[in-house]
């Protein structure tokens, strides 16, 4: 069953809503209809190049045609210290760092406060945000 426009619309804004949580710690580098980016407020080294970014990239949503994608950079270093704070949540994780919603019941709103939260702890930890 085709995701509709308004369960699609409904999920985005749950997930863009979580991730304006982060800010001001966080700051805002993509904010369009179906795309919404928040990355580390600290300029750091990136790359085999060492290149200076302004902010490393930390979460994003985006509006897709049969779902919501949701993007965790940290769960990438770290997976095993997400799985046992938001269960529900990881069961929609494909690949490292990508969790695919299709239904607006699969988004818990505690689980992706936890979620960022931790990632949040995590960027500090790694010198990513002041």
């Amino acid at each position: 069953m085709p995701l509709s426009p308004s369960a699609r619309k409904n999920i985005f804004n749950k997930l863009k809503t979580a991730l304006k949580k982060q800010c001001p710690l966080m700051v805002v580098s993509k904010d369009t209809a179906d795309t919404y980016e928040i990355m580390g407020n600290k300029p750091v080294p990136c790359g085999s190049k060492k290149t200076v970014v302004p902010g490393m990239y930390f979460s994003s949503t985006v509006a897709r045609k049969d779902m919501v994608s949701f993007y965790l950079f940290p769960v990438y270093y770290n997976y095993k210290e997400f799985r046992g704070i938001a269960p529900t949540a990881m069961k929609y994780l494909k690949g490292k760092t990508c969790f695919n919603f299709k239904k607006e019941d699969q988004v818990i709103e505690h689980e992706l406060d936890a979620l960022l939260d931790k990632g949040a702890q995590i960027w500090k930890k790694l010198g990513y945000m002041k």
